[in-house]
């Protein structure tokens, strides 16, 4: 006889929005509390009303619907602190080149050779003046673009270099 194995019955979805509706309308003492009921401790002090109300919505979320699997909660750990992906942030930009006025960039795209000039106060581009090379990279593409990106002024990573 084959083994069946009844899982758990699905969540009342309609209960759970419900539940998070009640949320939305708590007033901050009141996200505070409830904070203290389901986690067992203080919240932060510093932690606004939306904060709060994310959170305990996420906790409700994931205690009935499943939270992160393994493998994402593995890759977040990995990410390391806000602080350190801020750092990283900062650093790509430090990656940019140092233009001086009267370099001329170049780049083709779709078959046509752009060629725009550094100035002291932007660039030129089709003889019109732009305050950044991402606004002529989107003129050019008429996509969202980084300008230095587009013009190939980031440093390359190499395939084994960490983030």
């Amino acid at each position: 006889m084959p083994h069946i194995r009844i899982g758990p019955a699905l969540p009342d979805r309609k209960s759970l929005d419900a539940e998070i509706a009640r949320l939305r309308n708590l007033e901050v003492s009141e996200l505070r509390s409830r904070w203290h009921t389901v986690f067992g401790s203080q919240p932060p002090p510093h932690l606004p009303r939306h904060l709060l109300f994310r959170v305990l919505a996420y906790r409700l979320q994931a205690d009935q619907l499943g939270d992160l699997d393994a493998e994402t909660v593995r890759l977040l750990d990995r990410s390391g602190s806000p602080e350190k992906a801020g750092q990283r942030a900062v650093s790509m930009g430090q990656r940019t080149a140092e233009l001086r006025p009267g370099t001329m960039l170049g780049r083709e795209w779709n078959g046509q050779m752009h060629r725009v000039a550094v100035l002291t106060e932007g660039f030129a581009w089709n003889g019109k003046t732009y305050r950044s090379l991402t606004k002529v990279a989107f003129a050019i593409t008429g996509t969202c673009w980084s300008g230095p990106k587009f013009f190939g002024l980031r440093d390359r990573r190499s395939k084994g270099s960490a983030p």
